[in-house]
């Protein structure tokens, strides 16, 4: 059997949300589901926490009710519900070994809450050996995705917003800072999302100005043709870098988009539409530990993040 999608809950909404997305994912993948909790990780505002004193009935509440949800979203998809002892970083680690995707929920952008407090979250998304996706909590209210840092507005977006159905026009962006093997990884997982979901990809790529020294005070500057002959060549880096996969997935429309910038600025403003962002974690860095892009991704995207481990 293939590996499964493997989703964290907690009894909180956020959890319940990341669910509805992990089902959808997995039914569109073909993949069985697996629902996963931890009696020791409650979240500390899940509604029936204060009510039931057995921990562990009140984890079989929890996973009946999300296979129910998973079962009304998708009659046919193979769901499996699983309660363990072990403190929720443990057990989603140990799990992430034998997954294809991991899925959990986060309560909004500034704050991973819910099955992931504090550490949890950074320990979890610095050794799972897998991809994990964090699903925003969805809210009552229209969202404004905020305007980036180049001044970009944003799309509201409805509490229905995670679907896939929900904006048919979502792109997944993808960032490749890094070329090579590091960059296949992020690649590899990207276009099937986009071959899986018939959507646009978008491939990212920021880079810095180069250094300009004047050869002289009355000689004029040349930043403008070295910026020119700089963007050229990532230009052309990225396109050979996509150039195998686009053969491997002829199906899925690439837009390259090479910009000059910080690259979480520049990611941020590329995703502003997106339906999925997915970045890299290399997997040499603390556990603890993740990179400035990364670290931006979780806090300020507006879509689920995904973060996918490599070398």
């Amino acid at each position: 059997m293939a590996a499964p999608v493997v989703v964290g809950l907690d009894g909180s909404e956020a959890s319940l949300t990341a669910e509805r997305w992990a089902a959808d994912e997995a039914a569109a993948r073909g993949l069985p589901l697996h629902l996963l909790y931890s009696w020791v990780s409650q979240a500390l505002d899940a509604p029936l926490a204060q009510e039931s004193p057995d921990k562990h009935r009140y984890g079989d509440q929890v996973l009946g009710a999300a296979q129910e949800i998973a079962h009304k979203l998708h009659p046919d998809l193979s769901v499996t519900t699983e309660q363990v002892p072990e403190p929720a970083v443990q057990a989603l680690v140990e799990h992430s070994g034998q997954a294809t995707l991991m899925v959990l929920g986060s309560r909004g952008r500034g704050a991973l809450a819910g099955f992931l407090l504090g550490s949890v979250s950074l320990h979890v998304l610095g050794r799972a050996e897998c991809p994990v996706v964090t699903v925003r909590a969805r809210e009552r209210d229209t969202e404004r995705c905020g305007a980036n840092e180049k001044g970009g507005k944003g799309r509201g977006r409805s509490e229905d917003a995670w679907g896939w159905d929900a904006d048919d026009a979502a792109e997944i962006v993808v960032g490749v800072q890094d070329l090579g093997p590091a960059g296949d990884t992020l690649l590899d997982f990207a276009f099937v999302a986009a071959d899986t979901h018939h959507r646009k990809l978008r491939a990212v790529r920021a880079w810095g100005p180069p250094t300009v020294v004047s050869p002289g005070p009355t000689a004029p500057p040349t930043l403008p043709d070295e910026i020119t002959l700089f963007t050229s060549g990532e230009e052309a880096a990225l396109a050979e870098a996509l150039a195998p996969w686009q053969t491997t997935f002829p199906g899925v429309e690439v837009i390259q988009h090479v910009e000059s910038g910080a690259a979480a600025p520049v990611l941020l403003g590329a995703a502003c539409h997106a339906g999925l962002l997915v970045v890299g974690r290399r997997t040499h860095r603390s556990p603890t530990r993740l990179g400035p892009v990364a670290h931006a991704a979780l806090h300020h995207a507006c879509c689920p993040v995904a973060v996918v481990p490599h070398g």
